[in-house]
């Protein structure tokens, strides 16, 4: 898929904060000088087509008493796929993600309290009957990522 002129322009402005109007994507629209409703059509292209994967807010967990932790598991290969489905069955599971390394799979877990955590992750022990690797944010650093498109 080629991106135009506005498709980046689109990109670019997502990754601003929305309005707190009942109409955010209308405001977003005027602001880019098109339709909201091209506006739209665009993100589901470019949701569909994978240009952006995913397309939401970020929730500070702890400050509504909830809580994150990155998760480590060393898969065997030929379990991977397996141990991959029983991890992801768990709505707590924010994203997964497969690394080349003995630490072959990693995954947020985003609970409601922070007893969530260990109740989730021991559950996933129980299931697979391998060891979850728990590491809790110590420290949080807000970096301000964003992608130019």
């Amino acid at each position: 898929m080629t991106l135009d002129e506005t498709d980046r322009a689109i990109l670019n402005r997502m990754q601003d904060d929305l309005p707190l109007t009942s109409q955010p994507y209308a405001m977003v629209a005027q602001e880019l000088g098109i339709s909201e409703q091209d506006l739209l059509v665009r993100l589901s292209r470019m949701k569909d087509d994978r240009v952006i994967t995913r397309f939401g807010p970020f929730f500070d967990a702890a400050a509504m008493g909830g809580a994150f932790c990155l998760c480590a598991m060393a898969i065997p290969t030929e379990a991977f796929e397996s141990v991959l489905t029983k991890v992801n069955a768990h709505p707590e599971v924010a994203h997964n993600y497969e690394r080349t390394h003995r630490l072959n799979m990693w995954f947020v877990l985003a609970t409601e309290t922070p007893q969530g955590i260990e109740a989730c992750a021991d559950a996933i022990e129980q299931e697979t009957g391998i060891e979850v690797l728990r590491f809790p944010k110590l420290q949080e650093f807000f970096i301000g990522f964003r992608v130019a498109a």
